[in-house]
């Protein structure tokens, strides 16, 4: 007789040879998960060093914020020098404002009445004057924002999301710090807040729904070629992987087969599709190309995404998706932290697809750039005057040497 094992291996043999798999997925998924195709990591220099290179100008921008929260935008030193570690400040602040002029006026003024005068930072006249020009560039903009806002809440599967994960992301997809306050009631047509704010648990839910705003940038991309070369494309992934980089072949096919499938917009309801199939790894990876190419650098931290884990339908192992799909996705450790980039906005290491709100950016990095510039003509100066000091100590020691 045989024993329970051989009954069911026997058993489950007899499916896999007489169930064809389009009949019954659930059961091809079983047989071959998803989960087993592993791809090795790599790492990409070029896009690491994009990262790199950011490192600094952010660091300022943390710094700028954190006096700007202030209120008045005026901070004693002394407070902020207690909140370097949060700030990831590696230098002492004075150090800092120092290395970094043109950012902050240091004045004297007393914390409480009678108390000794101490030193107090307050934001400089060209800070003050880009502050101006941010909000110019906002308000530019204020179409393509409202637009983002709308699909992050249309990808979600109930179209609302907490207000505490869009005030957490607002850097990441060039939201202004008073979109809440300003921008949202605006656009009360779009937009509704609802929960209870005192409380920490308001949402913003959608309204209306924009059938334009429901185009993916790849849709777009595909419809764009066919209005200029009159060939109609089928919407799917740029899929190119870097120089040296290869797979298995096992991996090889998989990849292939699965760029076959019919592309799955994010903005589709998939609520029929099951968490481990093909499809829904389609959409999955559907929902990470849209938020990279509507966030403002095409990369965001993963622990990031990994709020949205349930608004979107992500498994709780989302973040192998950026290895297995290494053609679409790098998934970089720059820093100590996952950071996931979509790779055909890079060149050579260089953002080539850049948004339009990259222009606050760049305006606060001349505006540092050119504090920089003055620091090293003023440090070349003092140099210079030093050396000139040197030399004149010299001859009069040599005269004195020849007198004696």
């Amino acid at each position: 007789m045989l024993s329970k094992t051989q009954i069911i291996s026997f058993y489950i043999q007899y499916l896999k040879s007489t169930v064809c798999p389009r009949t019954n997925p659930y059961l091809s998924l079983q047989i071959r998960p998803i989960s087993s195709l592993k791809v090795v990591w790599r790492k990409d220099l070029k896009l690491d060093e994009a990262i790199q290179n950011d490192k600094k100008y952010k660091l300022c921008a943390r710094v700028v914020k954190e006096v700007l929260n202030e209120p008045g935008h005026v901070i004693p030193l002394r407070y902020l020098e207690k909140r370097r570690e949060r700030l990831r400040l590696n230098v002492k602040v004075k150090t800092f404002i120092d290395k970094n002029p043109g950012l902050f006026d240091t004045y004297y003024d007393r914390i409480r009445p009678k108390s000794d005068l101490v030193p107090f930072l307050r934001p400089s006249i060209r800070l003050r004057n880009f502050l101006e020009e941010e909000q110019r560039i906002y308000a530019e903009n204020e179409p393509l924002i409202v637009s983002k806002l709308c699909k992050l809440l249309m990808m979600s599967k109930n179209k609302v999301l907490s207000v505490d994960k869009l005030v957490h992301v607002k850097r990441e997809f060039g939201f202004p710090n008073d979109f809440l306050v300003n921008l949202v009631p605006k656009h009360s047509n779009y937009f509704r807040l609802t929960g209870f704010p005192r409380e920490g648990k308001s949402f913003l839910e959608l309204v209306e729904w924009n059938p334009e705003f429901a185009k993916s940038v790849i849709e777009w991309t595909a419809e764009e070629e066919y209005r200029l070369t009159g060939i109609r494309v089928r919407p799917n992934f740029h899929y190119n992987l870097p120089r040296g980089f290869l797979l298995r072949k096992e991996m090889r096919e998989w990849v292939r087969d699965w760029l076959e499938m019919d592309y799955i917009s994010p903005y589709e309801d998939v609520s029929h599709l099951h968490q481990a199939s093909r499809e829904m790894e389609k959409r999955t990876v559907g929902v990470f190309h849209e938020l990279l190419s509507i966030s403002l650098l095409k990369r965001v931290p993963v622990p990031i995404l990994g709020k949205f884990t349930e608004d979107y339908r992500f498994s709780n192992a989302f973040s192998s998706v950026f290895t297995r799909h290494s053609g679409i996705f790098y998934m970089s450790l720059k820093g100590g932290i996952e950071t996931a980039m979509l790779r055909e906005a890079y060149k050579d290491g260089q953002l080539i697809d850049r948004d339009p709100l990259l222009v606050i950016k760049d305006k606060f990095v001349e505006l540092l750039e050119e504090g920089w510039w003055e620091r090293e003509e003023q440090l070349k100066l003092q140099r210079k005057e030093a050396k000139k000091d040197m030399e004149m100590t010299a001859m009069r020691n040599q005269c004195l040497d020849e007198q004696g």
